[in-house]
Formats: structure tokens, sequence, C-alpha cells
């Protein structure tokens, strides 16, 4: 990592994404099969995967078998959220945390200059990575304690 921190160090690479026309009980299976909690929706333009919405486990569980609705006939785009908040790989975490805190978002999908779909960063992600650094942090405040006892006479 260098000194900036990017969100393209910090992301998934190996994204579970869906088309909009995919039956919604495929896209959770999908879910199932990948444990993930959501899908990035796509749209396939000249061998690319263009960012066009988000299907979560919570919106097909409200939007759908909540409200007793057969999920059977039901496709991902009938559902999905879009437009969708995306962050471009070269973002700072700085300005990803700020994206998803003024949005109120937990996943954001991460696209390249061309916006081509390249990850996905979730909460967990920002969340396992800063308990990581606050360790490195509490390993320094301990290593200049035990110096500090060393050297009293």
């Amino acid at each position: 990592m260098g000194e900036r921190l990017t969100v393209g160090e910090i992301c998934t690479r190996e994204v579970t994404f869906a088309d909009k026309d995919t039956n919604l009980v495929t896209a959770a299976q999908l879910m199932r099969r990948d444990h993930v909690g959501a899908l990035v929706v796509v749209d396939h333009l000249n061998g690319e995967r263009k960012v066009s919405g988000l299907l979560t486990d919570r919106d097909i569980v409200t939007c759908v078998i909540a409200q007793g609705i057969d999920p059977g006939p039901l496709f991902v785009e009938d559902i999905m959220s879009a437009p969708v908040i995306t962050v471009q790989e070269d973002d700072s975490l700085i300005d990803l945390m700020r994206t998803m805190r003024t949005n109120g978002i937990r996943r954001v999908p991460v696209v390249n200059e061309k916006q081509d779909l390249v990850g996905l960063v979730t909460l967990d992600d920002v969340l396992r990575l800063l308990g990581q650094e606050f360790g490195l942090l509490v390993a320094a405040i301990d290593k200049s304690t035990q110096r500090e006892v060393k050297r009293r006479p």
C-alpha cells in the first residue's frame, strides 16, 4: 500500500453480479452460493460491465417476502435499487467513508475511469482495515511503554 490508501486497494475484485432480467429466485441462489448479501446489477456494453443497480438480501426480504409476494415471476430489475452511487478505484479511503456516511450506504460498487465495474467495497471491509490499523497503533503504544519501563533506574 502506498501513502494514500485507495479504494482499489481494499475492495473485493471478485464481485457477484446479475443482469436486470435475472429471475429473483436465481439471484437469491447466487447470493447463497457466493455467501454475499448483495449483487451488483450490470448492463453489458461492448464487453464491459456498467453498474445499473444493486440488489440486497434485505431488498428481497422487505420488498417481496415480508409482503407475501411470490418471488417466482419477479426479476432483479423489479426491486433493485437504482441509480447506484459508485466510487472510483483511485478514490481515497477518506473519500469512500465520506460517500458512505453522506449517503447512508454500506456497499459501494467500485468503477474504473471508463465506469466499468472493477470491485465492491463494503462497510465491513473498511471496519476490518481500520481495526488492523488501530491494532498497529496500539502495538506502537505498547512498544513505547516497554521502552520507558526499561529505561527506569
